[in-house]
């Protein structure tokens, strides 16, 4: 008859005195290991695909969005400088005055309203252009309290004349014509330095909505700005440039043979525009 061997209890450790750890599936510590290398894996292609989809080159300008080339980082950090021709915005009609060191701006923008293109010239002035801007000391070649015509450089066949209370370029026609043509250049009303333009009527040319006009005075500050400018060199023989006192940077130039007050653009065309004769008094 077979002996019956006897089973060790159940509850009982193994010969070897190890019993398994029934609280985890085995091999969990090698999947979280493999888990996590996987993750590493994907993201460092990731990051590769995207340094590699960005063209070769270029940087790109965090400040506005764009990319700018190596020509232009230079391949190295750079930082903008301040540009060199930067100058105070203008003020309103009633504002306070700009610093009298500024600069004119080619981007100052003048009142609302879309503007139109000037008359191109009849013919070239024989005198050669400058591309810098006027000098800022006033010319002594206009004496004070005397009769004078302004005729425009790039129409020497025409003069500022009034009509309806507004100064336009108008050719010379009969006797009346030539009287409203005609004007008495004073001390500035501002500034002594500078000129104003009085009428035959005891009315002066200001400014105003940065359009030239006849107005009589009413005695504030505001007019007597208004109806001061001074004399800047032009790059033309003999003709000067006028600046308004209360605006710098802005000059006086036909427009549509309208005279009005407009910022300086760097460009022959505004500065044959803004070039004026002041010859002997037409009537």
């Amino acid at each position: 008859m077979p002996r019956e061997k006897s089973r060790p209890p159940q509850e009982e450790p193994w010969e070897n005195g190890w019993a398994p750890d029934t609280s985890r599936a085995p091999g969990t510590r090698r999947l979280w290991l493999a888990g996590a290398l996987a993750v590493a894996t994907v993201a460092a292609c990731v990051t590769a695909i995207a340094l590699n989809d960005e063209p070769a080159g270029e940087a790109t300008d965090t400040r506005g969005g764009k990319s700018l080339s190596d020509d232009e980082t230079g391949g190295l950090i750079s930082f903008p400088s301040p540009s060199a021709d930067a100058s105070p915005s203008g003020s309103d009609e009633k504002g306070g005055m700009r610093p009298e060191n500024a600069s004119p701006s080619a981007g100052e923008a003048g009142e609302t309203g879309e503007r139109s293109a000037s008359p191109r010239p009849q013919g070239s002035p024989s005198a050669h252009a400058s591309a810098s801007a006027p000098g800022r000391k006033p010319t002594p070649s206009v004496p004070a309290s005397t009769d004078r015509s302004v005729s425009s450089v790039n129409y020497p066949d025409r003069y500022w004349h009034i009509g309806g209370g507004l100064v336009r370029l108008d050719p010379v026609r009969g006797s009346e014509s030539r009287q409203d043509s005609t004007f008495t250049v004073v001390k500035g009303l501002a500034d002594s330095a500078c000129y104003s333009f009085a009428t035959a009527d005891g009315t002066y040319l200001r400014h105003r909505d940065f359009v030239l006009r006849s107005e009589r005075s009413d005695g504030s500050s505001l007019f007597r700005q208004d109806a001061t400018f001074c004399a800047r060199s032009s790059p033309y023989s003999g003709a000067v440039m006028l600046e308004s006192v209360n605006y710098p940077g802005r000059f006086l130039r036909h427009q549509n043979f309208r005279i009005r007050l407009d910022a300086y653009q760097n460009s022959d065309l505004f500065r044959m525009d803004a070039s004026f004769f002041l010859v002997a008094g037409l009537d």
